[in-house]
């Protein structure tokens, strides 16, 4: 753990290049050509002209509880193509209240916008990425992203330490608790809707995640106003490491692209949504029915974006491969067994890297 011990290069907060009024992007933030997004062509181009209609799919929790086996039905077919087919979908009616994602989101905000020296106090270092931060990965001279963020984490309780999440603004703790507390219930309900999907028993997939001894965090995006958005971006194209994702976006400004065959489809978000996308754990145990898709982040240049992602992840040292049941003769094993905690310290060394890791995983022919 030696190479994680602290950052290669001093920190430099995106927020405050911003906030100085730069007319160019500095050279550490500009994407190889390749990489960069077509903010300005998306308009032009008459193939990407249709990518204003494409949306990930949404889905209405709302009748999941209700008498209606037939609705019941429909939710858990709508839910099983978009893992398969997407790795992402919108949920709408998914029982946590408006305004407490109104307040999540905006505590984070809130907490950007403080003096400088009130954040500095939480700065994190590689070993744990816990506090506020300003890269991924450990490389030195590596091309940077375009935002900061705050990490914490939720589960399990031995790693939840309150002295690590922000102060202020004042009752915040409280209110990223109650929204950690419901968003982890939220995600046991998914969790059970996609066991279901996979013909297995709804406990299946959680008791793989290692029953109610998960790891769960969280972490507060801000991507600040960028004077070149085309160069560069908030986000690296990746897959999340982790379990499942839900993810509650900003609710003016979208920037979330979904990658769909070589396009990226930016996301619309419905209001007070979350958008959930399977994570690389779950592909592995799915033995890759389910799909971790890439992302990435876009910047803007006339206005700030804040997101707020929860990760519910397998508790970190149990090994996961593809569940048994889901391993035939017509459909063996793709990948081998690795530990969550293992897993993670690639994207804590290296960054966000497309779909290499999980593809390195698969097992040899």
């Amino acid at each position: 753990m030696n190479n994680l011990q602290d950052w290669p290069e001093p920190i430099v907060r995106v927020q405050s290049l911003s906030e100085s009024c730069l007319d160019e992007v500095p050279n550490r933030y500009i994407k190889p050509p390749l990489e960069r997004p077509s903010i300005k062509s998306s308009s032009s181009s008459s193939s990407s002209a249709s990518d204003d209609d494409v949306n990930i799919p949404i889905v209405d929790l709302g009748g999941l509880y209700g008498k209606d086996d037939t609705l019941r039905a429909s939710i858990l077919g709508e839910i099983s193509i978009a893992c398969r087919d997407w790795g992402f979908f919108q949920v709408i009616n998914h029982g946590i209240k408006p305004e407490l994602l109104d307040r999540g989101r905006e505590i984070w905000r809130e907490f950007f916008h403080l003096p400088m020296e009130e954040k500095q106090k939480y700065a994190n270092s590689p070993k744990t990425y816990e506090g506020y931060g300003s890269r991924l990965g450990v490389e030195k001279g590596a091309i940077l992203d375009w935002s900061d963020y705050y990490f914490l984490h939720y589960l399990p309780l031995p790693l939840k330490d309150y002295n690590k999440w922000p102060a202020l603004p004042s009752n915040c703790r409280e209110v990223i608790d109650e929204y950690g507390r419901q968003v982890v219930e939220l995600c046991g309900r998914l969790m059970k809707v996609l066991s279901i999907n996979l013909g297995l028993g709804e406990r299946r997939l959680q008791d793989a995640f290692g029953g109610e001894n998960i790891g769960a965090c969280l972490r507060g995006n801000f991507y600040p106003k960028c004077p070149q958005p085309e160069l560069t971006l908030g986000l690296s194209s990746h897959s999340d490491p982790g379990g499942m994702t839900l993810l509650l976006p900003d609710d003016k400004v979208t920037g979330l692209q979904v990658r769909r065959g070589n396009d990226w489809i930016t996301v619309k978000p419905a209001p007070h949504a979350f958008i959930v996308n399977i994570g690389d754990q779950i592909q592995v145990l799915s033995n890759a029915i389910y799909r971790s898709v890439e992302h990435r982040v876009i910047v803007n240049s006339a206005k700030e974006r804040v997101s707020l992602a929860f990760f519910y992840n397998p508790k970190g040292d149990i090994p996961i491969e593809p569940l048994k049941e889901l391993v035939t003769p017509e459909r063996p094993s793709l990948y081998q067994a690795m530990t969550f905690d293992e897993y993670r310290l690639f994207i804590r060394t290296r960054g966000p890297k497309g779909k290499s890791q999980v593809e390195s995983l698969k097992s040899p022919r």
